[in-house]
């Protein structure tokens, strides 16, 4: 992989010390909105403001941001209460509208981090520009692809360089409205540790209960920064309203975080306590698999009951010990021990069945 150069953000006046925070709304909605919220958040001590302009939606017919009319709203912000301001792009378009409004920072949004085409055509609108160019991981979990976006930037001449954290899709039914799969960015900090990685707690937990959590482990993590939505009147946003705060929430968040001290020599973390955290990763996958593996097996007895065939299918069992223990032995894992751990699941999977079958009984 070839050397990134990076600088500091070269932002007059902002000290780049950890943790860098980012906040503002999810949209810029009105020109009131935008000022008010600006104005609440200068007043708790926030430097960088954000705000979505163009707003990629998942279906035609939501907000889809009020595009570059809000630009001079965000002139006015940082007019007004000083602040640096920043916003996502998603074309060339708007790099250069960005750019012809004095935008201070911009990134790129993970829908257009998963195209390698939108990322090259940004990439070269870019050329001979000065400005930090922030790159989210793509919406699926694809190292490579979030690597390859950001050598796509660096390598129009950008060097006030960073990453985004906000998170993955997945089918999996989780607590998070993207999974943070914390392996990835880590696995991000050690091929490319001259990085700054900011974690995005507001699109990662998709709802306000969860942003403390998010936002801790991150600075556990030793990550560089938290971006943050917040809006002066959180309930009435046109986007996004359940994960935003308003600003004084904000800063009750941030002030009950621990920030935690480098370990020695300036490495992120010790290996033992990167290894710990992996682990705890894997562990919350494993537990999601296993709450769906066994919403099927409630499924598997609802079948049963409706065309009266009995639980335990002894040929099928067999069948899946014999291939779990194929599968284990090829992959360098213990037959005996993954054959004890599909018996237990097998045992509960029964358990499940049985109960979904007795309680339509009942009822019948």
């Amino acid at each position: 992989m070839k050397n990134i150069e990076v600088k500091p953000w070269a932002l007059q006046g902002f000290d780049m010390k950890k943790p860098i925070i980012i906040a503002g709304p999810c949209s810029a909605e009105t020109e009131e909105q935008t000022l008010t919220t600006a104005r609440q958040l200068a007043a708790q001590g926030i430097k960088l403001f954000r705000a979505g302009i163009w707003k990629p939606r998942t279906r035609p017919g939501a907000f889809e941001g009020v595009g570059t009319a809000g630009l001079p709203w965000l002139q006015k912000v940082k007019k007004e209460t000083g602040m640096f301001v920043g916003t996502e792009v998603a074309s060339a378009q708007h790099v250069f509208e960005a750019l012809k409004y004095g935008i201070d920072i911009i990134w790129v949004g993970a829908r257009t981090t998963a195209n390698p085409f939108a990322v090259q055509e940004i990439a070269d609108a870019l050329k001979g520009a000065d400005i930090p160019v922030l790159v989210k991981n793509p919406i699926n979990p694809d190292i490579d692809l979030w690597i390859g976006a950001i050598e796509r930037i660096s390598q129009a001449g950008i060097t006030q360089l960073a990453a985004i954290h906000r998170g993955f899709s997945t089918y999996a039914q989780t607590e998070y409205r993207n999974h943070p799969q914390w392996l990835i960015p880590m696995e991000l900090r050690r091929r490319m540790p001259q990085i700054p990685i900011i974690t995005d707690p507001s699109h990662i937990s998709g709802k306000r209960s969860l942003l403390q959590e998010v936002s801790q482990q991150a600075m556990d993590l030793n990550f560089d920064g938290l971006i943050i939505e917040s809006h002066c009147n959180p309930d009435k946003a046109w986007s996004d309203a359940k994960q935003q705060i308003n600003p004084e929430e904000l800063q009750m968040l941030l002030k009950s975080l621990t920030y935690r001290n480098p370990s020695i020599a300036n490495v992120p973390r010790t290996l033992l306590d990167d290894l710990r955290t992996r682990i705890d990763d894997i562990d919350n996958q494993l537990i999601d698999l296993l709450r769906d593996r066994m919403n099927i097996s409630r499924q598997i007895g609802v079948y049963k009951q409706e065309n009266n065939i009995t639980i335990l299918q002894s040929r099928r069992y067999n069948e899946i010990i014999r291939d779990r223990n194929e599968k284990a032995e090829k992959k360098g894992l213990n037959p005996e021990f993954v054959s004890r751990v599909f018996e237990s699941i097998h045992e509960e999977s029964v358990l499940q069945q049985s109960i979904v079958m007795n309680k339509k009984q009942v009822n019948h």
